[in-house]
C-alpha cells in the first residue's frame, strides 16, 4: 500500500516519539533529551536517548537510532506500513482503503474473515476449558504443572466431546457453513455429515507475528489418534512459515531463539522464564522457518527431544539454518526427553546452565558422525576423517573453514596440518578446488578506499545534521551530487533543502524512504559514531580532510563514468580539480 509523503509526515507529527517510546522504555529527562536503558542490546547504565526537539532516538552504546517509525520496525519487528497503520490508529488518523481488483479484494476479504472466525473460535474453546465440561482438560494442563497465568496467556482451551458443536454455535453467530470449512473447522463425510475438525482435545491456539489467531492446534483426551492434530493449510495458515510462540518470543530481547518441537515444551519454556522459546508447527524445521527466524534472531539454539527422531530432527535443521545464515547450537536434554520434562525434573537454573554448554550445531553433527565409525580401529578412523573433510569443504569461506578445522582437530586429537591436506586433497578429488587468486595490492587499497569513502559521507551528513553552523562552510564546497551512493545522495538533497529553508527536520527525511532495508540505512547515517575530536585544530583538521575526500572520490567517480563524447562534461570536471587543488590549501574555520 503507497502512503503519501505528506499523510506519513502527518501521522508522525501527530505521534511524539517521547511519548511513544515511553511506552517501551522508562525515561528520564536530562537537560533537553530523554534517557533509558536500550531496549536493543543489554546495559546497566543508560545511553538510550530520545530527543522530543529532533524526534529522533539514537543508542550511544549501540548505535541504533532513527525516528518513531524506524523504532517501531526495530522493536515491534513492524514493516514500514505495519508502522503507519499502528501510529495512525494511535493518533485516530484514518487511513486511505486501498484500491484492490476484484480478485485481490476477495482474497483479502476471505482473509479477514477467517481471522474473525479463528478469534471467535479461540474465545470459545478458552470458555469450554473453564466449563464442566473441559474439567478433563483443565485437570490434565494442572497436572502438567501449567499456571492459570500461563494458560490464560497463550489462550489454551477446549474442544468438547460433541462432534459438531463449534460449528453450530458459529453457524447461531452467523458465519457460513463454506466460511468456517475454509477455516479449516470442519470436515465433512457421507456418513457422519458435517463435524468438528476437533474434538475431545486440549486446543491451542496458533498465533501469527502479529498475535492473531491463524490456526489451531489439539492434543486429545484419550487414546483416539492422532495425538496432536493441527490446522490444514488454509487463505491465512502456511505451517512451513509460522512458528508457535513467535508472537511472544519475537519481544524477548534475548539475541537467539529455543528452537523445541512441541507446543508443551514452548509453554513449559515460557513459563520458566525462558521467554525465546519457539517451535515449528507439526513440520520439521524448512528454510521458509529459517527466513522467518532471521528476520530476530542471528543465532538458535536447538532443544529437540533427546531420542533419535529428536537428534535426527536435530542434524537436519542444523544445515538449513546455516544455509539462511543462523548460527546453530544444539542443547542436550540427558536424562529427560524433552525441555518439559527437563525442567519439571532438574529446574529453570540447570537449563540456562545447558543452554551454557550447548554444542556448536556443525561439531554436534560431527558428534553423532563419529558414532557411525569404528574410532577404536584404524580404517574405523581414517574413513571418519575422509566423511569428516567431506563436510568441512562444504565452508566456502576459507577462514571459517580453518577455524572448524582448528575446532575438529582439536576434539578428536588429529594433527590440523594432517586435516588440512585431506579436506584439500578431498577438494580436489570432488573437482571443487580453485586456483588460490591473490589480490593485486592496488586492488586491495582501492577496496579500502571505497570503504573509507563511504564513511566519510556518512560523517559529512552526520556533522551537517549535528550541527547547523557547518552547513554555510561545507555547502559551497560539497553539492549532493558529489555523494556517489545513491541512498546518501538523496538524503544529503532532502538535507540541503532543509538547511536552505532554515529548518532541520531529520525525522521528516526519514519519512521519504518507505522501504524498510532503505529506512534503516538511511536512519544509520544520521547515527555515524565519530571519534572524539578534542581541539579545535583536531576538528577543523578533521573536517578538511573529509571534504577532501569526499571531493576528490566524486571527481574520480564522475570521470571513470564520463562519455568519451562529453566535451563540456570534460571541462566541468577539470574546473573542478582545479578547485579540489585550491580547497587543499584552503584553511577551514570552525568559530
Amino acid at each position: 500500500m503507497y502512503y503519501s509523503e505528506e499523510l506519513i509526515e502527518e501521522i508522525r507529527t501527530r505521534n511524539d516519539i517521547v511519548d511513544v517510546i515511553s511506552g517501551y522504555v522508562r525515561l528520564q529527562k536530562k537537560g533537553s533529551s530523554y534517557f533509558g536503558l536500550c531496549p536493543f542490546h543489554n546495559e546497566k547504565s543508560p545511553s538510550f536517548s530520545v530527543s522530543r526537539q529532533k524526534q529522533m532516538y539514537y543508542c550511544f552504546g549501540c548505535g541504533a537510532g532513527g525516528n518513531v517509525y524506524t523504532f517501531l520496525m526495530e522493536y515491534e519487528n513492524f514493516s514500514f506500513v505495519e508502522a503507519v497503520k499502528y501510529l495512525a490508529d494511535r493518533a485516530g488518523i484514518e487511513l486511505p482503503e486501498a484500491e484492490y481488483s476484484k480478485e485481490a479484494k476477495e482474497k483479502a476479504d476471505l482473509k479477514a474473515s477467517i481471522l474473525e472466525v479463528n478469534k471467535l473460535a479461540a474465545k470459545y474453546y478458552y470458555v469450554q476449558l473453564k466449563s464442566e465440561r473441559g474439567k478433563g482438560a483443565y485437570t490434565y494442563l494442572k497436572d502438567r504443572k501449567l499456571s492459570d497465568e500461563t494458560i490464560t496467556a497463550f489462550g489454551l482451551g477446549y474442544s468438547n466431546k460433541f462432534s459438531d458443536d463449534l460449528y453450530k454455535y458459529l453457524r447461531k453467530k452467523g458465519y457460513s457453513e463454506e466460511l468456517i470449512r475454509q477455516a479449516g473447522l470442519i470436515n465433512t463425510d457421507e456418513r457422519q455429515g458435517v463435524y468438528d475438525k476437533f474434538w475431545n482435545r486440549v486446543m491451542f491456539p496458533i498465533m501469527d507475528v502479529n498475535s492473531r489467531v491463524i490456526g489451531f492446534g489439539g492434543r486429545v483426551m484419550g487414546d483416539a489418534k492422532p495425538k496432536y492434530l493441527n490446522s490444514p493449510e488454509t487463505a491465512v495458515f502456511d505451517k512451513s512459515r509460522n512458528l508457535y510462540g513467535l508472537n511472544r518470543a519475537r519481544t524477548s530481547r534475548k539475541p537467539y531463539f529455543l528452537l523445541c518441537e512441541g507446543y508443551m515444551d514452548v509453554i513449559a519454556l515460557h513459563q520458566a522464564g525462558f521467554t525465546n522459546a519457539v517451535a515449528s508447527l507439526g513440520t520439521a524445521l524448512t528454510p521458509g522457518h529459517a527466513s522467518l527466524i532471521k528476520r530476530y534472531v542471528r543465532e538458535v539454539y536447538l532443544t529437540y527431544d533427546s531420542d533419535d527422531a529428536g537428534t535426527r530432527a536435530a542434524l537436519r535443521a542444523v544445515p538449513i539454518l546455516r544455509e539462511a545464515g543462523i548460527t546453530a547450537k544444539v542443547i542436550r536434554m540427558d536424562p529427560y526427553k524433552d525441555p518439559d520434562e527437563f525442567i519439571k525434573n532438574l529446574g529453570a537454573e540447570e537449563y540456562q546452565r545447558r543452554i551454557d554448554e550447548a554444542k556448536n550445531g556443525f561439531l554436534f553433527s560431527i558428534d553423532m558422525l563419529s558414532r557411525d565409525y569404528d574410532m577404536r580401529s584404524p580404517e574405523g578412523k581414517t574413513a571418519f576423517f575422509r566423511e569428516t573433510a567431506r563436510r568441512l569443504m562444504e565452508f566456502e569461506d576459507e577462514l571459517e573453514r580453518n577455524n572448524y578445522i582448528d575446532a575438529v582437530a582439536a576434539e578428536y586429537g588429529v594433527r590440523k596440518e594432517s586435516l588440512e591436506k585431506l579436506v584439500a586433497k578431498t577438494a580436489v578429488s570432488a573437482g571443487l578446488a580453485r586456483p588460490v587468486t591473490r589480490p593485486r595490492r592496488a586492488e586491495g587499497k582501492e577496496k579500502q578506499k571505497e570503504d573509507g569513502i563511504l564513511t566519510s559521507q556518512k560523517v559529512l551528513l552526520t556533522w551537517l545534521i549535528d550541527d547547523a553552523s557547518l552547513f554555510d562552510k561545507i555547502s559551497p564546497l560539497i553539492t549532493p551530487d558529489d555523494f556517489t551512493e545513491e541512498l546518501y545522495r538523496t538524503v544529503a538533497r532532502l538535507l540541503y533543502e532543509q538547511r536552505r529553508n532554515g529548518e532541520l527536520n531529520p525525522a521528516k527525511i526519514l519519512d521519504h524512504f518507505t522501504e524498510e532495508e532503505e529506512h534503516r540505512q538511511a536512519a544509520a547515517l544520521f547515527n555515524t559514531r565519530i571519534r572524539e575530536l578534542k581541539t579545535k585544530e583536531e576538528r577543523e583538521q578533521a573536517l578538511k580532510e573529509t571534504i577532501l575526500r569526499v571531493k576528490s572520490n566524486s571527481i574520480d567517480h564522475r570521470t571513470l563514468h564520463l562519455e568519451p563524447t562529453d566535451m563540456a562534461g570534460l571541462q566541468h570536471l577539470m574546473e573542478e580539480k582545479r578547485k579540489l587543488e585550491d580547497l587543499r590549501k584552503l584553511h577551514i574555520s570552525i568559530d
